[in-house]
């Protein structure tokens, strides 16, 4: 059996985020939950608004980077935090949702902002046990 999740990783001022699962689509899924646990306790979200976002890049470690900086964007920009993802990815192109709820400062406690993934310790690959693992260094 093929064991799932997520974790973080220590890099020097920034933090290190990995998402592991059975298929590519899985592991991006998971780095999007360890993405914002970096911001906030995944347990206090209440994932109800679903957002759809997409992109495209010329191979898996630049469109894991451009998933995560979507992702950033969109809880920038919406002033959300998301803790449900599903991730679709054909070729260069992967197509996603994000389920999730406005902030709640008094409620969520943001502990950083994640101002956006970076190609630091960047990686996407397939395992000798069959998981994917999907990471890279967000700056905080």
């Amino acid at each position: 059996m093929i064991s799932k999740g997520w974790e973080h990783f220590n890099h020097q001022a920034d933090i290190g985020v990995r998402g592991i699962g059975s298929s590519k689509e899985e592991a991006f899924e998971q780095a999007g939950l360890a993405l914002t646990s970096v911001i906030t306790n995944l347990s206090c979200l209440d994932p109800k608004e679903q957002v759809k976002v997409s992109c495209q890049a010329p191979n898996d470690e630049l469109l894991f980077v451009d998933w995560l900086n979507a992702i950033v964007y969109e809880m920038a920009t919406r002033k959300m935090l998301f803790s449900g993802f599903e991730v679709r990815i054909a070729g260069n192109s992967l197509r996603g949702n994000l389920w999730g709820q406005d902030v709640d400062v008094g409620r969520h406690q943001p502990a950083v902002e994640v101002k956006g993934a970076t190609y630091t310790e960047l990686e996407v690959n397939r395992r000798e046990d069959g998981t994917w693992v999907a990471q890279c260094v967000v700056d905080v």
